[in-house]
């Protein structure tokens, strides 16, 4: 492994992260708001602190050299590092900012936060989101919508010059089990996946101040829903603006957040049929609508008192915000039947699209395993039939079926064990099931203690590095981090 390389790289990647904050810190002066000073001195030393690295590991050749390739080990050790090294710049913040008239956060609770920012989870230890300002509360967004598209992404996309050996970070990185580059250079799909991203953000910024919404709380929400992060402004997430126009605003974005971005892109060259077209897009609308009227008919029939619109629109918007992974709330779903409980929980496994900012274990997936298990089911009447597993129409290699049902062994596995983990702590078994699976999937908030008016505050030291270790895993795809603990990846 050429290790000049790897800190190279990952010193880049930290001067993003430090300049983001930098963007922050900027606003937060214009603003005169009170913690600009804060957010102007992680940022700055952030940034030195990256540069200095970056100067001592540049890659010296002469220019009849070949250009340095990263492979396949590198890319991994870089793609997880990435977002551990954006956490612990990320946590600054948090840990030096004084709220109100007590101290920052802890190392372990400000990683935590920052981790759940990046990862998009929004499972948060903050008792009070008030208390932090709003510089603060913008760079904890901000967190959010880097991490949605992905750092190794805006990485390829501001950094051209890293070549064709960026396909392994991509690859890396990618939230999908069938990466796709939508040009012949990777470095405009990058940027072509950052610009798609930027308008829906800006056109949900748009609508939300449309609706009511103040500029501030706009921009903040714009970042968290076109992440699937979750993190609001206000301890009680959107349920704080009482409006249905908002509510189905978010709805809106954050279903669209769930699809995948080359649909869009499809969709914006002028196939306007590309969504309905995709195998994978159709198993997505389905779920939702399905599951909408599920809960809404079960809600009707627990007689809870709240008008028909009210009950749609509740169930509407909580399918859509657990099944992306978004995690926002508009109601206690915890007061709710125990069958939307299930249903919930259920949705909390299956996730958004593949290529989407979503997390869980996608819809793509699913859809793979569900015709996998048919057609085993088909080969068992019929053994001289020779099927496969199509997507969109076309037979998929037996190694993708493979590798997904890897996938798919090594998340039960790791679920599992956390849990026991949790458990171990004195957690109940419902909290510490669904904290586990919250984190895993980057969903944010569980069932029990860790419900949507709760968060996860009240879990010992120990249990909030497993559940920071969940969110890292979740948001990388299991493989891309479990590579880390092979002796094989880290050898000359």
């Amino acid at each position: 492994m050429n290790r000049r390389i790897v800190i190279f790289v990952l010193a880049l990647i930290g001067a993003i992260v430090a300049g983001s904050m930098l963007a922050a810190a900027l606003c937060a002066a214009i603003c005169h708001w009170p913690d600009a000073q804060v957010l102007l001195a992680c940022s700055l030393t952030s940034l030195a602190v990256c540069a200095v690295l970056a100067l001592l590991n540049r890659q010296k050749r002469r220019k009849t050299d070949p250009p340095a390739h990263i492979t396949g080990r590198e890319a991994f050790v870089i793609v997880s590092l990435s977002w551990v090294i954006a956490s612990c710049i990320g946590a600054f913040p948090y840990m030096f900012y004084r709220a109100g008239a007590g101290t920052g956060l802890s190392f372990t609770d400000a990683f935590f936060e920052a981790m759940s920012g990046f990862t998009t989870t929004g499972a948060s230890i903050l008792p009070r989101v008030e208390a932090f300002a709003p510089g603060v509360l913008l760079w904890r967004s901000l967190t959010h919508w880097l991490g949605g598209m992905g750092i190794i992404v805006l990485c390829l996309a501001i950094m051209p010059f890293i070549g064709g050996s960026g396909i392994e970070l991509f690859k890396a990185e990618s939230p999908t089990p069938i990466p796709e580059k939508l040009t012949p250079r990777l470095s405009q799909t990058a940027l072509y996946l950052w610009l798609i991203y930027i308008l829906l953000t800006v056109l949900e910024v748009v609508a939300l101040k449309l609706c009511g919404m103040s500029v501030y709380d706009a921009v903040n929400h714009a970042f968290a829903t076109m992440a699937t992060g979750g993190f609001s402004t206000h301890s009680e997430s959107i349920a704080y603006f009482k409006s249905p126009a908002i509510e189905w605003v978010v709805t809106l974005f954050m279903f669209l957040a769930g699809v995948n971005f080359t649909l869009h892109f499809l969709f914006l060259r002028g196939s306007f049929g590309a969504y309905f077209a995709d195998d994978e897009f159709r198993w997505y609308a389905g779920i939702s609508v399905i599951v909408t009227i599920a809960i809404s008919l079960c809600a009707l029939g627990a007689n809870m008192a709240q008008p028909l619109s009210q009950t749609i629109r509740h169930a509407a918007f909580q399918t859509v915000t657990i099944l992306t992974t978004t995690g926002f709330g508009v109601t206690d779903t915890l007061q709710w039947p125990y069958f939307v409980h299930l249903v919930l929980l259920l949705l909390m496994f299956i996730g958004g699209c593949a290529g989407s900012t979503g997390g869980g274990m996608k819809v793509l997936r699913v859809m793979v395993l569900t015709r996998s298990v048919k057609n085993d089911m088909l080969k068992t009447l019929q053994p001289r039939r020779v099927l496969c597993v199509r997507v969109g129409g076309k037979p998929q290699e037996t190694e993708l079926v493979r590798s997904i049902m890897a996938f798919f062994v090594m998340f039960m596995i790791l679920l599992g064990a956390m849990s026991l983990a949790l458990t171990w702590m004195d957690i109940d078994l419902i909290s510490s099931f669904s904290g586990v699976l919250a984190c895993l999937s980057n969903i944010g908030p569980g069932l029990g203690q860790f419900g949507p008016v709760s968060n996860y505050a009240s879990v010992p030291t120990c249990g909030k590095w497993i559940l920071s270790f969940a969110m890292l895993i979740g948001r990388l795809e299991i493989t891309t981090v479990m590579m880390l603990f092979l002796p094989s990846t880290w050898r000359r």
